[in-house]
């Protein structure tokens, strides 16, 4: 569902040739729900795997780490540099508070706002129909997504933007945040369901799955079935902040997960499709995707 690591490159280093902190703190996470999955779940096999899923995981992932994600980071600040050249570095001296609220809004709900209209516009949804293929969830799914559905993310593009601006750090921080909190959301290990089980966590409960995306509310997006009613594929959009759902009425609270994950009435979807789609087509319609 969400770009990676770093402020403008995923990998771009500093002094020495040092990663940046981010770049190591998301990864150490990343690697601690992939060993959390190995332990607890199935992470090499999943339920309904194809061998179509792990080549889609596999390009999607490291095309976006490795070219999408510093191309348009870096795009955003070229074309604020090029509307505002005199601009750079201008909000550094906002409170933090303030440049956190900031890519909260431009990046978070603005990325809310683009995965709801993926999901109600038939063209768009082809761009993330591979999220979505996936008949499970796991930290693989994380970044598995059409190569164009990253490139087209107004949110990336305001990112780079408010980079270029001076909200360098505050982007630091607000990546690893929010990383940690979509990992644990798309993870199989479901880390909600034990607290949900303790009577006095109920009310912090309560709180937290009406803030930040969980488990339990982000797996009934990705639910197969609408009869299911743990199921709620055309809502729950929020990555880092459920509270989107909440403010814009897309919001479905169960606690509980759905007993199938996928897409439903639609033709099959290879694994070229899934990725590369406009560029490659099958030989049959997609199918109509006002139900996904």
């Amino acid at each position: 569902m969400r770009y990676s690591m770093g402020r403008c490159k995923p990998a771009e280093t500093g002094t020495g040739g040092a990663m940046k902190p981010e770049v190591i703190a998301i990864l150490c996470i990343f690697l601690t729900f992939i060993v959390l999955e190995m332990i607890f779940t199935h992470f090499f096999r999943k339920p309904r795997q194809t061998r179509d899923d792990g080549v889609v995981e596999v390009v999607g992932t490291m095309t976006l780490i490795l070219v999408t994600q510093p191309f348009v980071l870096a795009g955003g600040g070229f074309l604020a540099s090029l509307a505002a050249p005199n601009a750079a570095g201008s909000l550094a001296a906002l409170p933090f508070i303030a440049q956190f609220g900031l890519l909260l809004i431009f990046d978070d709900m603005m990325q809310y706002w683009w995965h709801r209209l993926t999901h109600n516009v038939k063209w768009l949804y082809n761009l993330h129909r591979a999220h979505h293929n996936a008949e499970y969830l796991s930290i693989r799914i994380v970044y598995r997504n059409n190569v164009f559905y990253y490139l087209l993310m107004p949110s990336l593009w305001f990112s780079g933007a408010l980079i270029y601006l001076g909200l360098g750090w505050a982007y630091a921080v607000f990546i690893v945040i929010k990383m940690t909190v979509i990992f644990g959301a798309h993870s199989d290990v479901r880390w909600d369901e034990k607290l949900y089980r303790i009577p006095w966590m109920s009310p912090v409960m309560w709180v937290v799955e009406r803030v930040i995306s969980t488990p339990a509310t982000h797996s009934a997006h990705h639910g197969k079935y609408l009869e299911d009613t743990a199921t709620h594929y055309k809502g729950n959009y929020g990555n880092l902040l459920f509270f989107w759902d909440i403010l814009f009425g897309t919001a479905r609270i169960t606690r509980r997960y759905p007993e199938r994950m996928g897409v439903e009435n639609l033709e099959p979807m290879s694994a070229g499709e899934q990725l590369f789609w406009p560029l490659v087509r099958s030989k049959k319609p997609a199918g109509d995707t006002s139900e996904a």
